[in-house]
């Protein structure tokens, strides 16, 4: 069976470098609608079918729904390199090494994505041919997919299998992930002259130091939980005694039982100067992705991959978040890290494999394929 029966590698790196080169930063609402006219144009050329434009406030979504999704497609088009990063770090490719911003994660990934759905069939597929499937691409997954998350959970909630478009790692496919939740905490005291009156206030950056060293010892690294405190804030002015400080808190887990464990722990925080208060909200959530949710697609990865002549699959656990998190949590049997083969992501020479990008097209083709057949 031919790994890509609808485009040559060389195709592949042309769709790659165009979206490449459509920078994309999370945060810029503008950067990432113009990327997205660029996926939807990528669609429409490979499987003749426009999305969804689904708006979450001014921030776009693409979907797809051909009849009742039972196969789900799923990926990203931001990143997290800020506009202008093309200026110094431009699209190249060198034999089969492909790099530049997003290459990796994860526009490799969505190129593959609408190549393996031409795949199906001789031609444009028609919606006949698609019947079941939907792709959804977001446009927040860097930040958080604060506002992709209902969507993504309402359009596969109901699905056979979800398929993940992120990126390997290694080459291997991602089997599980840490679950993954974002905290605030914010920490109230007394502001005070520094010198004329200290002993009236109460300083909520001691306190905080006191939170975070607290926080720090909630992990529990001999089973994967880490609990980090990053970013802190605090005080006014150098004079005064410090009325508020936030610290914000990245805490994963390889259970939903160790990240109940963290939260209970955060919001039972005890506060240790007298007169300060200390509260912790949670500002995202991702339970993990456990090794159950995609045994049985990864086999069927394995197989394929045996059958169509590519290198045996191996399958990793990692302690970044995705989508995928997500899907999983809903029950719904999720493989990850179908996407682009290199390395880098998120670091400066990222890269990905133009050769692996027509290997993991055929790959998911014949995963599509053989999901469709089974639940038709």
């Amino acid at each position: 069976m031919s790994t890509v029966p609808a485009a040559s590698v060389d195709e592949l790196v042309a769709d790659v470098e165009e979206l490449v080169t459509c920078e994309s930063p999370s945060s810029d609402l503008s950067a990432v609608a113009k990327c997205a006219d660029l996926v939807e144009a990528l669609a429409v050329r490979r499987i003749g079918h426009a999305p969804e434009r689904v708006m979450v406030g001014d921030r776009v979504h693409l979907r797809w729904q051909f009849g009742r999704p039972r196969v789900v497609l799923l990926g990203h088009l931001d990143t997290v390199w800020p506009l202008g990063t093309l200026a110094r770090w431009p699209f190249e490719r060198e034999g089969d090494r492909l790099s530049g911003p997003g290459v990796f994660d994860m526009k490799g990934g969505l190129v593959q994505l609408f190549a393996a759905l031409q795949s199906l069939q001789s031609g444009q597929p028609s919606r006949d041919d698609l019947d079941g499937i939907a792709i959804l691409v977001t446009s927040d997954e860097e930040i958080g997919s604060q506002s992709s998350q209902q969507l993504i959970e309402e359009t596969c909630r109901d699905a056979r299998a979800v398929l993940v478009l992120e990126p390997s790692l290694n080459a291997a496919l991602k089997i599980a992930r840490k679950g993954v939740a974002m905290y605030r905490i914010e920490i109230v005291g007394r502001a005070a002259h520094a010198g004329l009156e200290p002993e009236s206030g109460v300083n909520a950056t001691v306190e905080a130091a006191h939170q975070v060293l607290t926080i720090a010892g909630l992990a529990r690294p001999e089973i994967g939980t880490t609990v980090t405190p990053t970013v802190i804030q605090g005080g006014s002015t150098v004079n005064t005694v410090p009325a508020a400080a936030t610290l914000a808190v990245d805490v994963r887990a390889e259970t939903s039982a160790e990240l109940k464990r963290v939260e209970d722990e955060l919001v039972s925080l005890v506060v240790r100067l007298p007169g300060a208060s200390v509260k912790a909200a949670a500002e995202s959530v991702r339970q993990p992705l456990e090794r159950g949710a995609s045994a049985e697609l990864f086999a069927r990865a394995q197989r394929h991959a045996v059958a169509l002549g590519l290198p045996v699959l191996d399958g990793v656990a990692v302690g970044g978040g995705s989508d995928g998190n997500l899907t999983a949590a809903l029950g719904v049997p999720t493989l990850d890290g179908l996407g682009a083969v290199g390395g880098n992501a998120h670091a400066e020479g990222e890269w990905a494999s133009a050769t692996a990008l027509a290997e993991r097209t055929g790959l998911v083709a014949a995963l599509v394929r053989e999901l469709l057949e089974e639940t038709r």
